[in-house]
């Protein structure tokens, strides 16, 4: 004969089913949360065909020896002000240190993590080989500065450097 204690309720199936159902739905609803979390976050892919990415990759080798070949000087400093706007200045010069003018400077400012945080810098030539922009609501943090020079509607000039804004 065994000894229960008082007050003690038996285990029975119906206490056994409530407790695997409970179980479960906490299992079932902490994925669904974190799911949820996932695809909300998630920045989306680099490229949307990786077959199409092959294809321009040649395209892009040839433009960059070209670009090495001009051996143009450009040099680019950016900050970022307190009020979070980031302030661009970019100096170009040819290979003889000649200014580079009518060049058509397109900047961004990537996240290295999230594509939803890009911002465009609008970039514009304050005199001849000197070009100025400005972005608002720049975050504290690390980016990718991608500078694009285009002349006669061709590009003629690719930079990507990562950088770390204060």
């Amino acid at each position: 004969m065994t000894a229960s204690a008082p007050g003690a309720r038996p285990i029975t199936g119906r206490c056994v089913l409530i407790v695997i159902l409970v179980f479960f739905s906490v299992v079932i609803g902490a994925n669904l949360v974190m799911m949820r979390f996932a695809i909300t976050t998630l920045p989306g892919t680099e490229v949307d065909s990786a077959y199409s990415a092959s294809l321009a990759y040649q395209r892009e080798i040839i433009a960059a020896r070209q670009q090495n070949e001009r051996n143009w000087q450009v040099r680019v400093h950016i900050h970022r002000q307190s009020d979070g706007r980031a302030v661009l200045a970019i100096e170009a010069r040819d290979r003889a240190g000649a200014p580079l003018a009518g060049m058509g400077f397109v900047a961004r400012l990537e996240r290295p993590v999230d594509r939803r945080a890009d911002r465009t810098i609008d970039v514009s030539e304050a005199h001849a080989g000197t070009y100025r922009g400005s972005a608002e609501g720049v975050a504290v943090g690390q980016w990718d500065l991608v500078i694009e020079g285009d002349a006669d509607g061709r590009r003629m000039f690719l930079s990507k450097n990562r950088i770390v804004l204060n």
